[in-house]
């Protein structure tokens, strides 16, 4: 997977708009504020390709991105407590009805932030794709603002957390420095071979 050929394929904000299934699917999953859209574009060598908001929950659509046959879906982040009840309701909806339309998804990249403990949102999230057997790897980001004692510390707390029983893995990331982006890489074209 050449991740230079990389391009914006469409945003869609409900069930209705989104379109079948008809290329392996990389799904980049986790809640507001974890850093997903600065993940991609450092993942992607690209400034702008997810757009970036210092302000947590602004993606409130599923976007897709092309690279080399391979769909990356990039949801909406979830768990942020400022939206409306209406909007949380469409979040769902749209979250349903992606995870229901019987995609062809090779692998869900689960961010969560290394610093913290996961939240209840995230605990939902990784109940989910355990359950529904997704295919799933855990990204720690942010571990970069970590000190050594620390990061072994989180480290540690998740590699023991049951809810990542069922993963396949944990690589610690940073959009920063780019550390865990090859890990990642290797993890995503691993599954896309099978």
């Amino acid at each position: 997977m050449n991740i230079n050929n990389v391009k914006f394929e469409a945003s869609f904000g409900t069930s209705a708009q989104l379109r079948a299934s008809d290329m392996p699917e990389i799904v980049f999953a986790g809640k507001s504020n974890v850093g997903k859209s600065s993940l991609i574009n450092k993942f992607f060598n690209r400034k702008n390709l997810a757009r970036v908001s210092g302000v947590p929950g602004k993606t409130t659509t599923i976007n897709f991105f092309q690279v080399d046959g391979v769909r990356i879906a990039d949801l909406p982040g979830y768990g942020y407590a400022k939206r409306s009840d209406s909007e949380k309701r469409r979040w769902g909806e749209l979250m349903e009805a992606y995870f229901a339309s019987e995609r062809n998804i090779k692998l869900v990249v689960q961010l969560l932030d290394m610093r913290h403990e996961p939240t209840a949102d995230d605990k939902t999230m990784l109940d989910f794709l355990t359950e529904a057997g997704f295919p799933f790897v855990c990204v720690l980001t942010k571990c970069d603002k970590l000190n050594k004692t620390e990061r072994t510390q989180r480290r540690a707390a998740f590699t023991e957390n049951p809810l990542l029983g069922a993963s396949l893995g944990i690589i610690e990331a940073s959009a920063q420095n780019g550390e865990g982006m090859k890990e990642l890489k290797e993890t995503i074209e691993k599954m896309l071979e099978e």
